[in-house]
């Protein structure tokens, strides 16, 4: 993703890369690469939606002591994630600059972009995979014997089916639908996918107008996935995307949801509001040529109540909330609600 990939953006469809190493890191490590305490490093950007997805999976399951995080610049360059909000602009453990170091080790001339979430090994500075769509669901399935005591069950073995069925509709019409809306080059092609996500949104809202979580009583994948999208969407999606059918916060059911899911430990606390914004309004610059940044919107509302607690369910199941927030991974107050 070079100068000019981002100021492509807005003149050309879009379309969403498959993930080209989609090697899997699991207990049998039947793909060469097995679940190992300290061995890998996931090297995230916290204003990338698939990205959150990990940071959010990895808290949950108390896998920071497992699996360290490397935290990308959230403004590109020409070398696409860089590491300069670390000393030095290095990565502390893997010593490289950019994210492209660990692709280049793996294979030279790699098809599509450099992408987050990404594994890397770290003896061998290498990346693993890049498959966003498998890479949690191996967090909450082969990574078990890691997990905290009290981790969620976040891909239950007996809900799997509904799991899967939610996710690709939200997938399809939600987390890839503002894109699509976003980068569309056509009033027909963007007037398709907006339409699309705001009629998936709805189908939601009723989903939820009844029960506290997409599937079941617990917390499971498929919130995950959906909060991602929502908590980006009135500051992104809505102004800079031109999903503007409504805000979130009009929304009286997912913004409800929404919030609920924010000040669940796990969630919130990952969230930074400011890289989000940065990133969106200063890389995409086919559709915002300025980089203008924009002050808005209010993030107090995030932290105001919600009583979705009426609906019963346990964001945990029979489990537990995660600890305290490393300190070496708080949010600083500049990304937070006030």
């Amino acid at each position: 993703m070079g100068v000019d990939g981002n100021s492509a953006y807005g003149h050309r469809t879009f379309t969403r890369s498959r993930s080209h190493f989609g090697d899997r890191i699991t207990a049998d490590g039947r793909d060469g690469w097995p679940v190992e305490a300290g061995r890998y490093r996931l090297v995230v950007s916290r204003a990338c939606p698939w990205a959150s997805r990990a940071v959010i999976s990895r808290r949950l399951l108390g896998l920071e002591d497992a699996l360290s995080m490397g935290v990308a610049d959230p403004v590109q360059d020409d070398r696409s994630w860089r590491f300069t909000l670390d000393p030095d602009g290095r990565d502390p453990v893997l010593g490289i600059r950019f994210l492209s170091e660990a692709y280049d080790r793996r294979e030279t001339g790699y098809p599509g972009g450099v992408s987050v979430p990404a594994m890397v090994d770290v003896p061998s500075g290498q990346l693993v995979t890049n498959d966003y769509q498998r890479l949690t669901l191996d967090l909450a399935t082969e990574w078990t014997a890691l997990h905290r005591t009290g981790a969620p069950d976040l891909y239950p073995a007996g809900r799997r089916d509904e799991i899967d069925q939610v996710m690709a509709e939200v997938y399809e019409d939600v987390n890839n639908g503002v894109y699509r809306a976003g980068f569309a080059t056509h009033q027909e092609e963007y007037e398709e996918a907006c339409a699309g996500v705001f009629r998936r949104l709805e189908l939601l809202g009723e989903r939820l107008s009844g029960q506290r979580y997409l599937v079941g009583g617990a917390l499971t994948e498929a919130d995950i996935r959906l909060f991602t999208t929502l908590v980006r969407f009135d500051a992104v999606y809505h102004g800079h995307f031109k999903c503007n059918r409504w805000k979130l916060a009009e929304h009286p059911v997912l913004w409800a949801y929404a919030r609920d899911l924010f000040q669940t430990p796990g969630f919130g606390d990952t969230v930074d509001f400011d890289h989000i914004k940065r990133h969106y309004y200063r890389v995409h610059s086919g559709i915002n040529p300025t980089g203008i940044v924009p002050l808005g919107p209010d993030l107090g509302g995030w932290l105001s109540a919600h009583h979705r607690e009426e609906l019963g369910g346990r964001p945990f199941g029979t489990g537990t909330p995660p600890g305290p927030v490393p300190p070496g991974e708080r949010v600083a107050p500049q990304g937070r609600p006030a």
